[in-house]
């Protein structure tokens, strides 16, 4: 049963590892862990903002990106990036958002209640609802930055985040335009496990997070679940790539110290009663979801894209060659994905 529930974690959050060399967040001033990221703050050049705010009393921290030669009394497009499950805005959230800030965009990603930076006890608590209202709690602090245009407001989501992205702009019509990268399903993939195989489980995983909720309202005492420490033979035989993958690009080449598979084990009474895909004829703006060819959860991107029936203007963007975790850091995937996203927010907000 431990292996169960490693494994229902491990799908969530997952990035990618072949031939990366190890970031080292200590070197970097914003503790960024991504190639090219940015190291200081120089004027006319792309610059971070850590920021905070307070999100129905939780103080959420954020990054927010500007543009080189940012003037505050010029209004920009705006892209709001929501991080993959178990990822922080440090990782490849923050590499999208600046990337999309070199193209011009103000952007902004924020760790997840109860997550990374951010407040909210117990920690790593892990409910759809909780980062579905983080993104919406992105789009109320950006806003009111200087130079956002609120009325070209886009939104993209990596991973969990593009799962939850997915609902956010279902209805919070702020978002002009909504883009996926290798879209994740939190809610199929905890209930059904990962490629639905976890199926003949449910109801004792579901027995499980019933009782971990019971001694949390008994006791106070919170049980967790995700935690590991494999060694590198134990990584090799994990049952799908995007487990092998996520697991060296989260603990090795692209660790942060905020960055963690934990969850309490009690989310999972709201995460198996989740449905990313549930609604989609909602979404009425511009859709982008791009997926890699060779990544093991194109399967969710795809039954996700043929159920947005309320708009006309959507596209598929398949990443060639590309694994899940590919594309959160191998530049030429990253790259593909960079100009697919510049074009589709620069037509569409």
């Amino acid at each position: 049963m431990k292996f169960i529930l490693f494994t229902a974690m491990l799908l969530t959050a997952m990035a990618s590892v072949t031939s990366a060399s190890a970031a080292d967040y200590k070197k970097n001033p914003f503790t960024l862990v991504y190639d090219g990221a940015i190291t200081e703050n120089v004027t006319g050049k792309v610059n971070i903002h850590p920021v905070k705010y307070d999100l129905h009393g939780i103080q959420i921290a954020a990054n927010v990106y500007t543009p080189a030669d940012y003037d505050p009394a010029k209004k920009y497009p705006t892209v709001v990036v929501a991080h993959p499950n178990g990822g922080v805005k440090e990782q490849v959230a923050g590499l999208y958002a600046q990337r999309l800030a070199e193209h011009g965009y103000i952007t902004i990603t924020a760790d997840a209640a109860y997550q990374g930076a951010s407040g909210g006890m117990p920690r790593s608590v892990d409910k759809p609802a909780n980062r579905i209202e983080d993104i919406h709690g992105m789009a109320d602090y950006i806003s009111q930055y200087p130079g956002v245009d609120t009325a070209r407001i886009g939104l993209l989501g990596i991973c969990g985040g593009g799962g939850y992205s997915l609902k956010a702009a279902q209805t919070d019509k702020r978002f002009k335009a909504l883009a996926t990268l290798s879209m994740f399903d939190s809610g199929r993939v905890r209930r059904n496990g990962y490629q639905d195989s976890q199926i003949a489980t449910i109801q004792d995983r579901l027995k499980l997070a019933s009782e971990a909720r019971a001694k949390e309202a008994a006791t106070g005492d919170v049980s967790y679940s995700g935690d590991a420490n494999l060694t590198d033979a134990q990584i090799a035989k994990l049952p799908f790539e995007l487990y092998r993958q996520g697991y060296a690009y989260y603990w090795k080449t692209h660790a942060h110290p905020n960055s963690t598979f934990r969850y309490t084990t009690s989310s999972l009474l709201d995460l198996m009663r989740f449905d990313a895909q549930s609604n989609m004829d909602l979404i009425n703006q511009p859709l982008l979801m791009m997926a890699g060819t060779k990544a093991d959860s194109l399967y969710m991107t795809e039954s996700a894209y043929k159920l947005a029936t309320g708009t006309q203007n959507k596209e598929l963007f398949l990443i060639d060659g590309a694994t899940h975790i590919e594309t959160y850091w191998v530049p030429r995937y990253v790259e593909q994905a960079m100009n697919k996203l510049d074009t589709f927010f620069d037509k569409n907000i």
